[in-house]
């Protein structure tokens, strides 16, 4: 595919997406269709449509219309690029440009397209972060670094490191945990490498790592991850303490790849049930990462910026007090419960306390 076809096949998608259906489901759709298009061609695609969604009001603002063409034109324009070097309508390109497209838009003034926020959580962000809410939108705007967590019971950073290299993928330590790796080549190479399939590394988030490396914990203690997920916390817990590890969620199904996570991992975790959480009590800690609205990984998905609602914050934060009651019920006295969020949002954070 040119340039100029991907910037096409991104239009398409982005007008799927802001027409309601899922950026993921929209962008499998297109890639079923397009049997032409390699693997290079399907992920420029895919970072088109991130970006874009990343930076919606202002790339909007900037091509003068809230259409999958007008949010690429801006998004053209926002690198200093002339779009009629892309919009040719030549080999699959997007059509030139009309007279109205080649004056249309604007440099974003008002708060909400400068930040790429909708405007409500404009106001929560200032209250949340105060002086630091415009940079942390900024930051909202980029894309996430690919972050590994070393598994230190198989190998140390320098080991991992070098075994990595081995396979073509480039990484470096990072301040915000100790075990933690940022990628800065051979990305889409982690899920089919060794050191992956072996446990040597996990993907997870920075921040993710840091709050589990602040918690300490007994030589044999009882562990329960109450909104596991997919176990990461629960495995770089393992990593670094001899434990009893018990995992469990609401919807089982996103457990489902724990079981083979851990014994790659070379940690034994017990998954229960609903029914099964008070024959195993109590546990001395309780580990909630409760669901949120991800406002603190919305450079993996910007889309939720988009489609997250005050009522649907107004749920979300309900739902986490349900829960903390719930597991609370569940910690032996003297233990530990613990809250977590991916939330930069302080109704869904301090409050709770």
């Amino acid at each position: 595919m040119t340039p100029g076809a991907r910037v096409a096949a991104a239009i398409a998608v982005l007008d799927q997406v802001l027409d309601g259906q899922p950026a993921e489901q929209s962008l499998t759709r297109w890639a079923r269709g397009a049997r032409y298009a390699g693997s290079k061609d399907r992920a420029a695609v895919r970072d088109h449509v991130f970006q874009a969604l990343r930076c919606l009001r202002s790339y909007a603002c900037l091509g003068g219309a809230r259409t999958g063409r007008g949010v690429m034109i801006g998004a053209i324009r926002a690198e200093d690029t002339d779009p009629e070097t892309l919009f040719t309508g030549e080999v699959h390109a997007p059509a030139p440009l009309t007279p109205e497209e080649r004056t249309a838009g604007a440099p974003p003034e008002a708060d909400g397209d400068r930040l790429d926020l909708p405007d409500w959580l404009v106001t929560a962000f200032r209250e949340t972060l105060g002086n630091e809410a415009e940079a942390a939108a900024h930051a909202l705007r980029s894309r996430a670094p690919v972050t590994l967590r070393v598994n230190i019971r198989l190998k140390n950073l320098s080991q991992a490191i070098e075994f990595l290299k081995e396979e073509g993928i480039s990484a470096h330590p990072v301040d915000i945990a100790p075990t933690a790796l940022i990628v800065s080549s051979g990305a889409r190479r982690i899920a089919g490498s060794a050191a992956y399939r072996d446990g040597i590394v996990e993907l997870q988030d920075g921040s993710s790592q840091a709050a589990m490396h602040a918690l300490t914990l007994a030589p044999g203690s009882r562990v329960l991850d109450y909104c596991a997920g997919g176990g990461g916390k629960t495995l770089a817990l393992a990593a670094r303490h001899d434990a009893t590890w018990f995992a469990h969620d609401a919807e089982p199904a996103r457990m489902k790849d724990l079981p083979p996570r851990a014994a790659r991992a070379g940690c034994d975790v017990t998954l229960l049930s609903a029914a099964d959480l008070a024959g195993h009590a109590t546990y001395d800690l309780v580990l909630c990462d409760v669901p949120c609205s991800g406002s603190g990984t919305w450079r993996r998905a910007p889309e939720a910026k988009w489609r997250l609602a005050p009522g649907r914050l107004s749920e979300l934060t309900k739902l986490q007090t349900e829960i903390l009651e719930r597991a609370a019920a569940l910690v032996r006295p003297g233990g530990t419960l613990v809250y977590t969020t991916c939330s930069i949002l302080r109704a869904e954070n301090e409050e709770k306390t």
